[in-house]
């Protein structure tokens, strides 16, 4: 099973090769103790029955393939966002290679974070000492600006308490007094990777500002604050940038791992890259306003906003699809006193045309969808916009008055008539209503696949194809540098959609003679 150096094969074809194909079919029948082919086939079709769905959706104690991620990715996401900030997870090592492989495989990039290995010992008796000697190392040999500390499953099991141990850190001079430790329990058990996301961002704003609060005055900076939640398309701050660069307004973007996440390969190592300012965010107190673009999920974050920056927080949605991004421009131009340029009007205008060029293919289709709480309802807005049909609206994280709000939004289209929201729910689920009630698409992330490859195994005429938008995109390249937000994002949006469905079609009419009937060939 030796690869041969000027033959390389990928794991497909290699996994064809005889030997390959050998080395399975013996282990199956020696190892696996696995049923009858014929019996995992009468299995399989059962589960795509009505009987099987009701009983899906009775399940309490199993989740299978949640739709969501846990607390410190989250928080390790938001530590990168900031200048020379060292992402720190109190916990074991083996959890924080998950969270630097779920980024690795999505971002195509080096994840800079350490743990401080919590192993057996450490879970009687405490991880105090681990983060002793973490800390102390991971100053020497990374050097950062900051630590943003977070935690695992069994630190918070055990009750480890970040505040006091970063605080017997510096007592013992283990980290100098003044150095910066921001912290935030994450529990892994409770929650899901935009909770970390929100937790770790208030406590980098609690740490920074809150005992410094005396002389800031709201508004004296003449800024606005945009705060991006847990955001994995790089492209979507880079549009934020150049939305409020083209209005002319002052703003601090409030995390911006862009740069550490997408460094060129230009010979020079980037351990640190870009990323907010300590100082950008010292001074977020002084701004006019505070702005969540993703409010389901910023819950912490807003409260410290109201509480401490004594900001108001104005509520918006997040500015996905053209009456949402509207809504997002008028805000910031009505805050600061700024009107709209030309330029933004164009691109709005754009965006409206091709809406216009590609709704009769879009008209109609049904469309399910899963993912985070504010990019599902940003979504299911654009879809009703594009005069498209969501049908099974899937949030494994969110809460009764997010369902209630979809609910809401969906009432206000005629084309949200037969919308279903399901909260709490994973992909299983999902795959049970893909069989019983067949959407014509799903919108998701890279593991909607087992989905698609699952219907089409019933039959060419029940597969649900998949459209990759979302995290973690693992089986494609380079979609992470697209852009959901904006008129930009809109149109990247529309153009995926359409060009999917245009796909589909093709693959419904290749037989000459016979199927092929669409004449956009023809001249």
């Amino acid at each position: 099973m030796s690869q041969i150096a000027d033959n390389i094969k990928p794991c497909y074809p290699l996994f064809r090769d005889a030997d390959y194909i050998d080395n399975l079919a013996k282990k199956r029948a020696t190892a696996e103790e696995a049923h009858s082919i014929e019996k995992i086939e009468e299995v399989f079709q059962w589960t795509t029955t009505q009987e099987y769905q009701e009983l899906n959706f009775k399940r309490e104690a199993l989740t299978v393939n949640p739709a969501k991620a846990c607390q410190p990715l989250g928080a390790v996401l938001c530590a990168l966002g900031f200048e020379k900030t060292l992402p720190y997870v109190h916990g074991s090592q083996g959890c924080v290679a998950y969270f630097r492989s779920y980024f690795n495989r999505h971002f195509k990039e080096p994840i800079a974070c350490v743990s401080d290995s919590m192993t057996e010992d450490a879970a009687v008796f405490g991880g105090q000492k681990n983060m002793f000697d973490g800390l102390e190392n991971a100053l020497a040999l990374y050097k950062p600006d900051m630590i943003a500390v977070s935690t695992t499953c069994m630190a918070e099991v055990i009750g480890d308490d970040l505040n006091a141990f970063i605080g017997n850190s510096r007592k013992e001079g283990y980290i100098p007094q003044d150095f910066p430790v921001p912290f935030a329990h994450t529990p892994s058990f409770v929650g899901s990777h935009t909770t970390g996301w929100d937790n770790m961002f208030e406590g980098i704003q609690r740490h920074l500002t809150l005992n410094s609060m005396e002389g800031k005055v709201v508004g004296s900076n003449g800024k606005i604050n945009l705060v991006p939640g847990f955001e994995t398309y790089l492209g979507n701050y880079r549009v934020l940038h150049r939305m409020m660069k083209e209005m002319g307004v002052g703003y601090s973007l409030l995390c911006d791992p862009t740069e550490v996440l997408d460094t060129p390969a230009d010979g020079q190592f980037r351990m640190y890259d870009g990323g907010t300012t300590l100082n950008e965010m010292r001074d977020a107190p002084n701004a006019i306003d505070t702005l969540l673009l993703q409010p389901w999920q910023l819950v912490k974050t807003k409260k410290f906003v109201e509480t401490t920056w004594n900001q108001p927080a104005t509520v918006i949605n997040i500015p996905m699809g053209l009456e949402w991004t509207d809504d997002f421009l008028m805000k910031v131009s009505a805050l600061t006193g700024t009107p709209i340029p030309d330029s933004l009007a164009k691109e709005r205008g754009r965006l409206v045309d091709m809406m216009t060029d590609s709704h009769t293919w879009l008209h109609g289709k049904k469309f399910a969808l899963y993912g985070d709480a504010d990019y599902v309802l940003g979504m299911v807005k654009f879809l009703l916009e594009l005069g498209a049909e969501p049908t099974h609206i899937l949030c494994s994280s969110a809460n009764k008055r997010w369902k209630k709000e979809v609910e809401k939004l969906l009432a206000t289209s005629p084309y949200g008539a037969g919308g279903q929201v399901h909260t709490g729910a994973d992909l299983w689920h999902m795959r049970s209503l893909c069989f019983t009630d067949k959407p014509d698409f799903l919108i998701g992330n890279s593991y909607g696949k087992f989905i698609q490859r699952d219907t089409l195994h019933k039959g060419r005429e029940f597969e649900v194809p998949l459209i990759r938008i979302g995290f973690p995109i693992f089986d494609r390249h380079h979609l992470h540098r697209m852009t959901t937000l904006g008129y930009e994002g809109a149109m990247y949006i529309l153009t995926t959609l359409v060009n999917s469905v245009l796909e589909r079609l093709d693959d419904d009419t290749r037989e000459m003679g016979v199927t092929d009937f669409n004449y956009d060939l023809v001249r």
